[in-house]
């Protein structure tokens, strides 16, 4: 059983017992939550799309812990204009295990 969840602007496919790395939620560690933005869920055969979303689905999940991703590093660059500018960036997460689906 799977199924395609939303949060954070982005989609994730996520299985009961799967650890993700989602966006940044304000949740301490330890947790459970609830993610309700279910797309699809798959069983066996039997898979339920939602238009946009599967009513009454939830995925529920404890959330392991807070992060930060690794560095990202950004360079400007302009030939012969003596100009280089370098950026770097580290993205927030936060850690879930996913514990069951409701479909």
């Amino acid at each position: 059983m799977y199924a395609v969840f939303a949060t954070g602007g982005k989609q994730y496919r996520a299985a009961p017992g799967d650890v993700l790395r989602i966006e940044k939620l304000d949740v301490a560690a330890g947790d459970a939550i609830e993610l309700d933005q279910v797309m699809l869920v798959a069983d066996g055969d039997k898979v339920s799309v939602g238009a946009p979303l599967v009513d009454g689905a939830k995925v529920a999940a404890t959330v392991k812990g807070h992060g930060r991703a690794d560095k990202v590093r950004i360079v400007h660059f302009r030939r012969r204009k003596h100009h280089r500018k370098q950026m770097g960036h580290r993205q927030h997460y936060t850690e879930i295990e996913i514990t069951g689906i409701q479909a």
